[in-house]
């Protein structure tokens, strides 16, 4: 039998042993970024909604800040960026009137010599409203030109120039006096009509600058017939000659009232033509025309009362015959133009001279 204990016996103790040296102490820890305050609670929220949103008191800045004065930039019209300054706002427009203004007879009478003439008239409105009162305008126009007229070949006469030098100063007048254009108007409106093409094509031919075959053979016999017929005239005396240029000037122009008169269209869109076609009312048109057949009745009652009849009838058969070429031209151009409306007044102002030399 095994008599050694399970366990052995502890030993016994020995002396003590040296004092173990104390452990150092751990360093301190950094200070981290504070935590985060907690939202707080509803009440508490509330409360500092509530003291955020009453206003507080001015400090001293503030007082400062309210006492200085707006600045520029604050004005209403001004940018509030430095330097730049906004233009004013525009004055409001006035209202437009539905149409121009009734023209004047100052208008009418600077119309009709500027257009008409070479007179040193300035036209102060180019309208309908101004067209209209031009066109009643132009026999006084007419009356013009034929003194003028009238005057160079009395004192060719009275010089010792002979009637034919006399009649052909008459007819150069008004030639100078409205830059040839009715002469011209009159050899183009001739050509259109004896090309026999269609409108298109003959209102394209009258516009050329060229004069054709029948332009030229026009303006010959039309330039001999007034220079015969004053010719005549001034042969009888001074005075008949210038009543027969007075009366062909007016009358002349008078036929430009009638063409312009409403319900004649004009066969372009643009030109005199187009600027005076339908321009004119019918009443005072046709009013136009008795005046100037009055007019004419009294200057030809400075010799008798048979002149007076006389120079009437040849002023109603010129502005006949002007109607006459008028229809036509409506018929084949659609209408009426400047070259028609010249070629009216050297056929009115032949047709005056021809009836009253035939007297």
């Amino acid at each position: 039998m095994d008599t050694t204990p399970e366990h052995p016996p502890a030993p016994p103790p020995g002396p003590p042993g040296p004092p173990r040296p104390p452990r150092p102490a751990a360093p301190p820890r950094p200070a981290g970024p504070p935590e985060p305050a907690h939202p707080p609670k509803p009440a508490e929220a509330a409360e500092s909604t509530d003291a955020t949103d009453a206003p507080a008191e001015p400090g001293p800045r503030d007082q400062r800040d309210e006492q200085q004065p707006p600045s520029r930039a604050d004005e209403p019209g001004r940018s509030e960026e430095p330097g730049h300054h906004a233009p004013p706002p525009d004055p409001p427009e006035p209202p437009r009137p539905s149409h121009p203004p009734r023209a004047s007879w100052e208008d009418g009478l600077r119309f009709a010599f500027g257009t008409l003439t070479t007179l040193p008239v300035r036209v102060t409105r180019w309208d309908r409203e101004a067209a209209r009162a031009g066109m009643l305008c132009a026999p006084p126009a007419g009356l013009a030109v034929g003194l003028c007229a009238a005057s160079v070949g009395a004192a060719l006469l009275l010089l010792g120039g002979g009637a034919l030098l006399a009649a052909v100063g008459t007819v150069a007048v008004p030639a100078v006096l409205t830059r040839g254009l009715h002469l011209d108007g009159l050899a183009d409106t001739a050509d259109g009509l004896g090309s026999g093409k269609p409108a298109d094509e003959a209102l394209r031919i009258m516009k050329r600058s060229d004069i054709g075959p029948f332009g030229v053979v026009t303006l010959l016999f039309v330039l001999l017939a007034q220079v015969a017929a004053l010719a005549e005239l001034y042969g009888a005396g001074w005075a008949h000659g210038a009543v027969a240029a007075v009366t062909a000037g007016v009358t002349a122009r008078c036929a430009l009232t009638l063409a312009a008169r409403e319900g004649v269209p004009a066969a372009r869109p643009e030109g005199l033509g187009a600027a005076v076609a339908g321009a004119v009312p019918r009443g005072p048109a046709l009013g136009t025309a008795t005046v100037t057949a009055v007019v004419c009745a009294g200057a030809g009652a400075a010799f008798g009362a048979y002149e007076a009849v006389h120079h009437a009838l040849a002023a109603l058969a010129a502005l006949g015959a002007a109607e006459l070429l008028l229809g036509h031209c409506r018929r084949r151009f659609g209408g009426v133009t400047g070259d028609v409306f010249g070629a009216l007044a050297e056929t009115a102002a032949t047709a005056t001279l021809i009836v009253t030399a035939l007297g």
